[in-house]
């Protein structure tokens, strides 16, 4: 009966031992390719992670693979500008560039660039983030974009908002029926013929802001929406691929969106329930929300000893409208750890800063999140990232990094 035993349980234990020698070979090639992809060398990282995957049984680790090998290529498309094409392009958008003054400003680093197989690349974006990064440049700009209307119509739009909420007693204020319409396409032979294409667009969820969603009309039909108060709102649709022809999705739907304004005073903070499920999964670490050394200290020389949550996000919200520049973004899946880039950098788009800003307010206790959608303006609209933070008796109070940089640094 022992030996039976002994035997039974054998060709488990080899099996175990097999997958802990696969297990501990893949975390080496992510390793060594991490590396390689440091030292520029992307093909040499990219044959690693291609080998690791042909001798990989487990299809979670496959997937990590496949990601790793398609975020190589994605860096390689946020960097696509050559020295000489880098030139080329800021010599018809800055007046008197020179070859001089070009190489110093490579030398200064006022480019991202990256070693790639021995090349030097710049990032596409290069020549809109100088201006961004360095706005004494804007006088030596060739056709400049005139913002003034855009600013003013933002201001006022400000200013209304905020005196409706006093007048009235509540923060959600001036409502706008706005009506949308998006469509997506798949090119011709993107799918082969015959194939069904299954597609998610993002639809307005219920929010106190935001509300009385309807859809007004949709090619093909819905097949299935989101509750109203999803996280994460969608419409589904199923659609087969026809020969020679773009298989097309499109949704037209209306809502109404509300200006919100609070009236904030420090001495009505109360202190808030850290179990409530409504707030304690906003307060921990997460992806690109990581409580470093450097995010630490810097909520550490800024926060000093304040306990007041209120005050201390208004320095957070502060120091990033003062410090950060705005950037176009890279791709944001191929940074590890947004927060602490952004940080590091000294720069970012509307995400990123909103990023860093929930990361100071979480390491310090106070409940932030993400929310992601539309900015609408009056002369003006765009995708957008923003953040909440909560606030008791409050709730939930939208922060917007973005706009306090734009407002302190940029708008004229």
């Amino acid at each position: 009966m022992t030996m039976s035993k002994r035997f039974f349980f054998l060709p488990i234990l080899l099996i175990l031992f097999s997958t802990a020698l696969a297990q501990q070979d893949g975390t080496e090639a992510m390793r060594r390719a991490a590396q390689l992809e440091a030292e520029g060398k992307f093909r040499e990282a990219a044959a690693v992670l291609q080998d690791a995957r042909k001798r990989s049984a487990q299809p979670d680790f496959i997937k990590t693979l496949e990601f790793e090998l398609d975020r190589l290529e994605r860096i390689k498309l946020d960097y696509s500008l050559t020295k000489e094409k880098l030139f080329e392009l800021l010599s018809r958008a800055v007046q008197g560039l020179t070859p001089q003054e070009f190489e110093r400003w490579i030398n200064e680093g006022k480019f991202d660039a990256r070693q790639i197989d021995g090349v030097t690349y710049y990032m596409s974006s290069s020549v809109s983030n100088l201006f961004f990064r360095y706005p004494e440049f804007a006088a030596r700009r060739i056709d400049p974009p005139d913002e003034r209307e855009f600013e003013a119509s933002t201001l006022q739009a400000v200013r209304s908002i905020k005196r409706a909420a006093m007048e009235s007693g509540t923060p959600y204020v001036l409502p706008k029926r706005f009506q949308n319409t998006m469509t997506v396409a798949l090119k011709p032979g993107a799918v082969p013929a015959g194939e069904t294409v299954r597609a998610w667009l993002p639809i307005p969820r219920s929010f106190p802001h935001q509300r009385g969603f309807k859809i007004l009309s949709s090619s093909p039909a819905v097949k299935s929406l989101a509750p109203e108060d999803f996280p994460i709102r969608s419409a589904y649709f199923e659609q087969m691929v026809e020969q020679e022809k773009p298989t097309v999705f499109q949704i037209e739907y209306e809502y109404t969106a509300y200006g919100v304004w609070f009236d904030l005073k420090p001495e009505r903070v109360e202190a808030y329930d850290p179990h409530d499920p409504a707030v304690r999964d906003f307060t921990k670490e997460g992806p690109h929300v990581v409580f470093t050394e450097k995010i630490r200290r810097l909520s550490n020389d800024l926060a000093g000893g304040e306990t007041n949550p209120l005050i201390k996000a208004h320095k957070f919200y502060d120091w990033i409208t003062e410090t950060i520049k705005y950037s176009y973004a890279l791709e944001y899946s191929t940074i590890r750890n947004i927060s602490e880039y952004c940080l590091s950098q000294g720069y970012g788009d509307c995400g990123q800063a909103a990023l860093l800003f929930i990361t100071l307010c979480r390491v310090n206790g106070i409940p932030a999140r993400w929310q992601s959608g539309w900015l609408t303006i009056p002369g003006g609209k765009t995708i957008h990232d923003w953040t909440e933070i909560y606030l008791k008796p409050w709730g939930w109070v939208p922060v917007d990094p973005y706009m306090g940089v734009f407002a302190m640094q940029y708008f004229s």
